[in-house]
């Protein structure tokens, strides 16, 4: 727990017993949001911005009700559909980019999200943190480490990073971890900055990672 003495590994080494204890203390992790098809999925990413995982999946029931796929989206009546996702917050902005990813996916893929990470960068609304999460647990391809504002903090505060940009956090996070755990890395941090290690307040002494943490029992920087 908290109160273990600090360990001095080598970074890699730190990054992997890291990793082997989040295993442990969420075997059964898994991407949060509700989806049935890759296209659901990428919308529901995209709601996910600013926003909690449970509000979108509060959302996503009538929306995909009303509209399951990506040629019912790219026609959809905008006004309409910005009503749907209006919770989310940047509702107008995030309604756009919805459907105009969904009449690209429509017009020049084949009505399928493509499983390719250029392929999807190139859709409106769509940066790697979205690309990785499809591809990842739509089509179970790991070519990046999805950083979202839980996996920025951790990695900071853990020490696997000095960087603050999302695109070079992930850069350094895929030099230290073994690719087949990319995704799912992400996500058990996800769970652990939600149950322990919260922004304002981490709980430190209850830690599992804190013997491993150069930050742990520290004051808080928030920013």
């Amino acid at each position: 727990m908290g109160n273990r003495e600090k360990e001095v590994l080598p970074l890699k080494q730190r990054a992997i017993e890291i990793l082997a204890r989040l295993k442990r203390l969420y075997p059964d992790a898994t991407c949060s949001l509700n989806y049935s098809t890759p296209v659901q999925l990428l919308v529901a990413t995209i709601l996910s911005a600013q926003c909690t995982d449970e509000r979108v999946n509060k959302v996503t029931p009538a929306l995909f009700d009303r509209f399951p796929d990506a040629e019912s989206l790219a026609i959809a009546d905008l006004v309409e559909l910005e009503d749907l996702v209006r919770s989310t917050g940047f509702y107008r902005n995030k309604a756009k980019n919805i459907q105009a990813a969904c009449r690209m996916i429509v017009s020049e893929f084949d009505s399928v999200v493509p499983n390719q990470m250029e392929q999807l960068l190139k859709l409106p609304g769509v940066a790697r943190k979205t690309a990785n999460v499809v591809l990842g647990h739509a089509y179970g391809i790991n070519v990046g480490v999805t950083v979202d504002t839980h996996v920025k903090r951790l990695s900071e505060r853990l020490g696997l990073t000095q960087e603050k940009d999302p695109v070079r956090i992930e850069q350094d996070l895929m030099v230290l971890l073994p690719q087949p755990d990319w995704e799912n890395w992400s996500i058990r941090l996800i769970y652990h900055g939600r149950a322990i290690c919260k922004a304002r307040s981490p709980v430190c002494i209850a830690c599992e990672l804190a013997d491993l943490c150069p930050t742990a029992n520290k004051p808080v920087v928030v920013g």
